[in-house]
């Protein structure tokens, strides 16, 4: 399983958040711009809590077993990929739903002394601080899940003896 790339977390960022401040811009000049839901951040924030609770859960339980303390529940490995593939799907979208919002919150920064609009851009700022912590949950639950035989070797062949 590869891992996740920083880099191209930033990049889809940024390219949503062009988008979608040109697509704020247009929309606007046409008609009215949909607001920021207020359950954006909450719903974010929910995901990311998930993530570091799992990856809290599963570095104990490793911690646990790697102590070799009496009566210690294992990880399943099964397990372990699933909450992997679980972190890296929601570092995805939280990147893209953060640079949609982002680019939404830029474009409103125009107009804050609209009280409507300053509050969809402090909604749409919370999406962004609760996209990135989603992110940070999904790569610090991804560490917690590496192998330490996978430390150097992504290039997919096997060590020779």
């Amino acid at each position: 399983m590869k891992e996740l790339r920083i880099r191209m977390l930033a990049g889809v960022f940024v390219v949503a958040g062009v988008l979608s401040w040109a697509g704020a811009r247009l929309w606007n000049s046409v008609g009215t711009l949909p607001s920021v839901p207020l359950a954006a951040p909450i719903v974010l924030a929910l995901i990311a809590v998930v993530l570091l609770a799992t990856a809290l859960s599963i570095r104990a339980r490793l911690k646990a077993q790697r102590d070799r303390v009496p009566g210690a529940k294992g990880v399943d490995p099964l397990m372990a990929a699933r909450s992997v593939v679980f972190g890296q799907a929601s570092a995805l979208v939280a990147a893209l739903v953060a640079g949609m919002y982002g680019g939404t919150g830029v474009f409103l920064l125009e107009y804050l002394d609209v009280p409507a609009r300053r509050d969809q851009a402090v909604y749409a700022g919370f999406s962004v601080l609760t996209g990135i912590g989603v992110i940070a949950a999904a790569v610090f639950l991804e560490r917690v899940c590496k192998l330490p035989d996978d430390e150097d070797d992504n290039s997919g062949t096997a060590p020779t003896t």
